[in-house]
């Protein structure tokens, strides 16, 4: 599948990232799915260990709109695939294909939620298990030996940036075969307990006007928008300044 590097970055290009997802489960290969936006490209610059995960990550998805629109201005055809989006089409494939789920993330009983409201939304759906995200190394243990013993085929991991990318990367060794997703704070989401923004602004690139809407919070972290924007323009720039330097030293 053919990559472009955004910010040192790979971005897998596809036209149909679920078709992807279900090549790799009918071919039994372990995959990592990272669904990158501006924020976790730019948290990857000084983070160097969050970098690596990314690189060696088997489909990196562009989530974000300013990875989408970078990208395009780069003359790459490529739409929006958001990460909650994708999952949620997985799982429902799941149903289809007999296979078993587990849900990772969220506060208590949040994960529940989710998995009551999809076992009545896709018929057929088999959830192995469901942990919340805050849990001592205890607990871990025992949710590893759950992971171990129930072997699910796809691991949706709610535990937001970074930490969700370390905990795939360190313990899908449990089930090598399986399609580990991190989601971020979709769990809130499906289960109803906050509201993505309308279609509309969704389609027109503008889902992080309602974020911070909501969440006014946000607004430190919005700052790595601006910041993306900057680096992809020193980015193209420098690839620029690259190719005059090779003419003229031809």
């Amino acid at each position: 599948m053919p990559e472009f590097l955004v910010l040192g970055l790979p971005v897998h290009i596809s036209d149909h990232y679920l078709g992807c997802v279900q090549e790799k489960i009918n071919k039994g290969e372990g995959t990592h799915i990272v669904t990158i936006n501006s924020e976790m490209a730019m948290q990857a610059q000084t983070n160097l260990e969050l970098a690596a995960v990314i690189c060696k990550s088997e489909l990196v998805i562009p989530d974000g709109s300013g990875v989408v629109l970078f990208l395009r201005s780069q003359g790459i055809k490529v739409n929006r695939c958001p990460g909650i989006e994708l999952s949620e089409a997985v799982v429902k494939l799941s149903s289809e294909l007999g296979l078993k789920v587990f849900l990772i993330g969220g506060a208590a009983g949040v994960a529940q939620t989710v998995a009551t409201i999809w076992e009545q939304k896709f018929s057929g759906l088999a959830i192995a298990g469901t942990w919340d995200g805050f849990f001592n190394s205890e607990q871990e243990q025992l949710l590893c030996q759950e992971l171990e013993t129930k072997q699910p085929q796809v691991i949706l991991v709610g535990l937001g940036v970074p930490r969700q990318e370390f905990w795939i990367r360190d313990h899908r060794y449990l089930c090598p075969n399986a399609v580990w997703i991190g989601v971020g704070g979709s769990f809130d989401i499906w289960s109803g307990l906050k509201t993505r923004a309308p279609r509309w602004l969704r389609d027109n690139n503008l889902e992080w006007v309602y974020r911070l809407y909501k969440e006014p919070w946000r607004a430190r972290r919005m700052l790595a928008l601006p910041h993306f924007v900057l680096a992809t323009i020193a980015q193209v720039i420098g690839k620029f300044l690259g190719r005059d330097h090779a003419k003229d030293s031809i």
